[in-house]
């Protein structure tokens, strides 16, 4: 039975104690079993005389769309129960409160722990949509915590969630209007995808401390959004990098691809070895996160360990010819330009690719050199296919052939470099210099 309006109300197997949260038709309390393991769970009250038949729907929407999901990023929903008066949801308890309180009572997120929440709700909602169900009231009020100590996003309240095909059309407004996505508030016809505006929006937030389109008036807000940009591909997007999330699958990973650094390295491929060891690194690096068995953790470190010494090794092998093929191509591309004298275009393109050159020999100068390269390239293509035939068509074409070599070789040097979230993990795990440093090529 519940208990008086001014404290929380009773039921069977549980204490109900301090107030959480409230809504228009819950209210969330923090309790405890009453069973020996004093187990401490958020039990979601819903009365009924606050409900209509559409509340009725959604709850009962939530009610089935919970108990049927188990994901580590998705509130879990423990048993519901109902008496006179209240409906009741017995929910995981997340100890950290709401992301919204997190985020403003911080200020501002730094931009490594932003991304490694929204790696989490990408992952939650990758699940949600590949089971054809949208959530449809994304905002930082509605994703948990579990701690505050070592905090894991938990998607919940799904109150307004649905199950919705990506090209089904809905026309009720759904939500809270500073997370809707444009076609939801103006249109009012949307599909699958408008959680992914919600997520952009609450990114925005943890980065900035404030929504994008704070408005005073609903009208203000509808200008704010209007928008006809293509949402981008969320899920694949390298800097959510849904790849390398901590999961069972890393290891694996890992292991699948030092088999094939070491069958490039007997073969003598050091460029190809040295590659796939990095790869490898990116993915024990989360195996190690994921991994929770002391024993088995220190095996995967000796392993690491292992390779990034053969790592070290390969990277002084291709350093030296590297060097070596710099030379090379120098004195080609000094000969072709006495034979461009009256070529200014080709001299000026020339001189882009020696700039190159000089930036690639830069200690952390890949990514500049990298654009120059592909700038120079972009002229030299265009004076080969007009380049008549003979001694200086030929010296062109090889050095064509030289620049797009070293364009695809920095290219596999910034993406190691890039690998910000591999060498912050591996901090953690006392590791990370001497990775960062094998992975990164001189």
């Amino acid at each position: 039975m519940a208990g008086p309006a001014w404290g929380p109300p009773r039921l069977d197997g549980f204490i109900l104690t301090e107030r959480l949260g409230s809504g228009t038709y819950a209210t969330v309390y923090k309790a405890y079993a009453k069973k020996d393991t004093r187990e401490v769970v958020a039990i979601k009250c819903v009365a009924k005389k606050s409900l209509n038949k559409a509340s009725v729907e959604n709850l009962l929407t939530e009610i089935e769309i919970l108990k049927g999901i188990r994901h580590p990023h998705i509130v879990h929903l423990k048993d519901f129960q109902w008496d006179s008066d209240n409906i009741y949801l017995i929910m995981e308890f997340c100890a950290g409160g709401d992301l919204s309180r997190f985020i403003h009572t911080r200020r501002i997120l730094p931009e490594k722990v932003a991304r490694v929440f929204m790696q989490q709700l990408a992952s939650a909602l990758q699940f949600l949509h590949e089971r054809n169900i949208s959530h449809l009231d994304l905002k930082p009020q509605n994703i948990l915590l579990s701690s505050l100590e070592k905090p894991h996003l938990k998607l919940a309240d799904f109150g307004f969630a649905q199950h919705m095909s990506p090209w089904d059309e809905k026309h009720v407004l759904r939500g809270s209007p500073l997370y809707m996505a444009p076609e939801m508030v103006c249109q009012r016809q949307y599909d699958a995808r408008v959680d992914l505006w919600s997520v952009g929006v609450i990114l925005y937030e943890a980065l900035f401390g404030q929504p994008p389109f704070a408005s005073r008036s609903f009208s203000e807000l509808e200008e704010k959004i209007r928008s006809n940009r293509v949402i981008e591909d969320f899920f694949a997007h390298p800097w959510v990098d849904l790849e390398h999330m901590p999961s069972r699958e890393s290891l694996a990973r890992a292991t699948a691809l030092v088999v094939q650094a070491v069958k490039k390295d007997q073969d003598g491929e050091a460029v190809a070895a040295l590659s796939l060891y990095c790869q490898a690194l990116d993915f024990f690096v989360p195996a190690l996160h994921y991994e929770v068995d002391a024993q088995r953790k220190e095996a995967i470190k000796a392993k690491v360990r292992q390779y990034v010494s053969r790592a070290e090794e390969l990277k002084a092998i291709v350093s030296s010819s590297n060097q070596a093929l710099l030379k090379q191509g120098t004195s080609a591309r000094d000969l072709l330009r006495e034979m461009a004298r009256d070529k200014p275009r080709l001299l000026a393109a020339l001189e882009v690719a020696s700039a190159a050159t000089a930036k690639e020999e830069e200690a952390g100068g890949e990514q500049d050199a990298l654009d120059l390269y592909q700038h120079g390239l972009g002229e030299l293509l265009v004076l080969l296919a007009a380049e008549p035939p003979g001694r200086r068509r030929e010296l062109l074409h090889t050095e064509v052939q030289n620049l797009m070599a070293r364009a695809e070789y920095l290219k596999e040097q910034v993406k190691m470099r890039e690998s910000h979230w591999a060498a912050e993990t591996l901090d953690k795990e006392g590791l990370s210099e001497s990775v960062r440093s094998s992975c990164t090529l001189q």
